[in-house]
């Protein structure tokens, strides 16, 4: 299984790819998975080969972690993008609260500025990476994939050009800039100019943010996250193979560790995280993201170290609605089901 996730790694994250794993059926092809983009599949367990052409047609049009029936198999499948990036232009005073917001909201950070004093691990503490360099340079550096959000706050239109010429072309999931009517026509005009498509300029979101009357900083930061939340969630609901996960599995020191991975395949009712959403459990209990916290994940972690022990899979449903969740402390309401595999 381990293997699998090498060749998930290797793949480009430029275009838009779905992991189906089957999560009931028979007990020889629980957890095998196999990997669609474009109209085909890239990578495929062929123990499972029949139920993948049963479920081919299915997959094109997922924009969320679905559930697929194929006679007495069920398949969960996902978008396989991990952890949205956000790369924010700018270092300026509304880029402190966007970095702590989208960090919050479990994106990866990248702040670029070319002025030192906008641009230090100091000022952005919580940013995954602090880039000091001119603008098309720090972008060109940075990995294309379609789950990348650019939020353009440069301190001046020359450099908002720069930015959105070197982005615009490329993959992503969201492109906002801000600044006045003026400001941000001018740039658009220019792009125009260059050759950029008007269709594709039009994408790009100005003003950036929410129209929620934000003056502050800090309200207009929540502006901007509040958009790029709506964007992702109206377009492609990534899965959560975030890049923790992803280093756990193939970290080369752990190869000979066995580990559980966990899955919420399906959510009802207000329970905290969506369908999709992963953690990895390591035989010292020890744990790598969350599915929610609290007593539900203390009852999957449990089941999760009993994987561990006798290496089958397992679904289990948590209900948080009744009168022993409350008593249990499970307030959240809704009710969960999980699958848990053995990855080694």
């Amino acid at each position: 299984m381990a293997d699998f996730y090498n060749k998930l790694a290797a793949l480009s994250k430029d275009k838009k790819m779905i992991m189906a794993t089957i999560i009931a059926g028979e007990d020889r092809l629980l957890a095998a998975k196999a990997i669609w983009s474009e109209g085909s599949y890239i990578e495929q367990d062929e123990r499972a080969a029949a139920v993948w052409i049963k479920i081919s047609d299915k997959l094109n049009d997922i924009k969320k972690p679905t559930l697929i029936k194929a006679d007495d198999t069920l398949v969960f499948a996902e978008s396989t993008g991990g952890n949205p990036n956000l790369i924010i232009c700018g270092g300026g005073h509304i880029s402190i609260p966007v970095v702590k917001i989208g960090k919050m909201l479990d994106f990866q950070v990248t702040v670029i500025d070319d002025r030192l004093a906008f641009a230090s691990p100091e000022r952005f503490p919580e940013a995954n990476q602090v880039l000091c360099e001119d603008f098309s340079k720090a972008l060109a550096s940075i990995p294309d994939s379609t789950a990348n959000y650019y939020v353009i706050v440069t301190r001046g239109h020359r450099y908002d050009q720069t930015c959105l010429r070197e982005i615009i072309e490329r993959p992503h999931a969201y492109i906002g800039m801000i600044g006045s009517k003026s400001r941000v026509g001018l740039v658009k005009d220019a792009m125009i100019e260059d050759g950029v498509a008007k269709e594709l300029v039009d994408t790009v979101h100005t003003p950036i943010g929410l129209k929620i009357g934000a003056e502050t900083p800090e309200e207009i930061a929540v502006s901007i996250m509040a958009e790029l939340i709506q964007e992702k969630n109206q377009k492609i609901a990534w899965g959560g193979m975030s890049k923790e996960i992803m280093s756990a599995i193939l970290d080369k020191g752990l190869a000979d560790t066995p580990k559980a991975l966990v899955t919420i395949v399906k959510r009802l009712g207000s329970a905290p995280r969506q369908a999709g959403t992963k953690m990895l459990v390591l035989p010292t209990g020890d744990c790598i993201g969350t599915i929610g916290g609290g007593c539900v994940e203390a009852e999957v972690r449990r089941q999760a170290l009993i994987t561990l022990d006798d290496g089958k899979c397992r679904s289990l449903t948590v209900d948080m609605t009744g009168k022993d969740a409350e008593d249990e402390g499970m307030v959240c309401g809704g009710i969960v089901d999980v699958f848990v595999e053995l990855i080694k």
